[in-house]
């Protein structure tokens, strides 16, 4: 059969208009696939939740820096950073309410004491950055300096044995000692009352006293006695997670080491994104602690979180000698490396 040359041109124009067609549904069809896919990929991220002991605060930046970066959701994870006013982070973790807590040595040692089955998987910062601090102008140098003063505590055995060893270590008389319940004030009001000198953290409070011209003269507890050298805070978990489900505790615990490996690396990117999550904050606050943690996550220890066996032990033994504890703990249970990525 002969074709006209007009008919060619519309057979010519109707296999072009047809390709075109074809073309344009497989791209749809392809673009819907993606689609799903994507949508079947937000749909795998697993719910996990963690719980602060404390108001957010540059302690916790690593969570943030991690959820923030969405080094989480690599990791198929969906985090959920729940504030302390839930419950003890101790008895959320144990009982497996939340996957995960931020707690402190010494809390989760008297926790497992009682049965607890809570373990620490890393050390948020690797050294004791509290002590006893007292406005500069106190003249409170020594623990022999706090004879004669008031110290203002809430009353806990663990808090006064802690005052009455650093003060036995440097050879000054406990005794002398006034301790004076401040309830729920904090450092700054009670030192405005009767109060010369408090256990703070100086990478916050600290700080903060130095930002308001209000200096202090600073006296480490582990520079008097190496069993006050505890972890605070540590990062935890419960024990039937760690035997049921590693690979979600391996999978939180990498993403969470990249959100401290950062704030460590880019601590004024990191201030911003704790600032971003929590704006409530004070931005000169956040970022002057940020920067002074820093150099104290990691400190002197191989890797992040790495956690040492004496360091447990230590503070256990304290505890049983100050009749803090009827009696010790099995410490290569209350805590792991496992789960920790290796050191760089």
């Amino acid at each position: 059969m002969q074709f006209s040359s007009k008919q060619r041109a519309v057979a010519i124009f109707l296999v072009f208009m047809m390709g075109l067609a074809l073309a344009a549904c497989g791209a749809k069809e392809k673009q819907v696939s993606e689609s799903n896919g994507q949508a079947g990929e937000a749909a795998k991220l697993r719910d996990v939740k963690i719980v602060l002991d404390w108001t957010p605060n540059t302690n916790h930046t690593g969570l943030y820096v991690a959820k923030e970066k969405g080094y989480y959701e690599q990791e198929g994870l969906n985090v959920d950073i729940i504030q302390s006013t839930a419950g003890d982070p101790n008895t959320l973790v144990g009982s497996g309410e939340v996957q995960f807590g931020i707690s402190v040595q010494e809390s989760l040692t008297q926790a497992r004491s009682q049965g607890v089955p809570i373990v620490s998987l890393a050390a948020i910062i690797q050294h004791n950055t509290s002590g006893f601090a007292a406005r500069q102008s106190k003249g409170i140098k020594s623990p022999k300096d706090f004879e004669g003063k008031n110290y203002g505590g809430w009353g806990s055995p663990v808090e006064e044995a802690i005052l009455r060893t650093v003060m036995e270590q440097a050879g000054a008389d406990y005794g002398k000692v006034k301790n004076v319940n401040i309830g729920e004030a904090d450092y700054f009001t009670a030192v405005k009352r009767d109060i010369d000198f408090a256990w703070v953290f100086y990478g916050w409070t600290g700080i903060e006293a130095e930002l308001r011209g209000e200096p202090v003269n600073m006296l480490y507890m582990n520079e008097f006695a190496k069993e006050l050298d505890f972890y605070t805070p540590v990062i935890a978990t419960n024990e039937k997670l760690i035997a049921e489900d590693p690979e979600l505790v391996k999978a939180f615990m990498k993403a969470t080491a990249k959100g401290y490996q950062d704030a460590m690396e880019k601590p004024e990117e990191a201030a911003d994104l704790l600032l971003k999550a929590v704006p409530d904050l004070n931005k000169e606050l956040v970022q002057a602690s940020q920067k002074w943690l820093a150099t104290k996550y990691q400190d002197d220890a191989p890797r992040w979180g790495e956690q040492k066996r004496e360091v447990w032990a230590n503070y256990t033994k304290w505890l049983v000698d100050n009749k803090l504890m009827e009696k010790s703990i099995d410490v290569d249970k209350a805590f792991t490396n496992d789960f920790l990525p290796s050191a760089k």
